[in-house]
């Protein structure tokens, strides 16, 4: 995923506001469609995102024990401790 600031590549420019350094400066324009794109960019990784946690939640999926046979027996791992 980019930062922010790779939206804006490119399109910043300085400018020296009076008695100040220079600052970076972008258009109105310029900002509006990095933030659409960025935007774009977002939902697009918010449904890879969602569709990588469906898959996710459908392979640990809680399979149901079989019912146990009466006739089995339980033994303690460990017997020593058992007592």
């Amino acid at each position: 995923m980019k930062n922010p600031a790779e939206y804006l590549e490119g399109q910043v420019f300085e400018a020296r506001r009076p008695r100040r350094e220079l600052q970076p400066v972008v258009a109105y324009v310029d900002a509006l469609q990095a933030l659409e794109t960025a935007l774009a960019d977002a939902e697009k990784y918010k449904y890879l995102l969602m569709r990588a946690l469906r898959r996710h939640t459908d392979d640990t999926a809680v399979v149901p024990m079989q019912a146990s046979t009466a006739d089995a027996t339980v033994r303690p791992l460990y017997p020593d401790l058992a007592a």
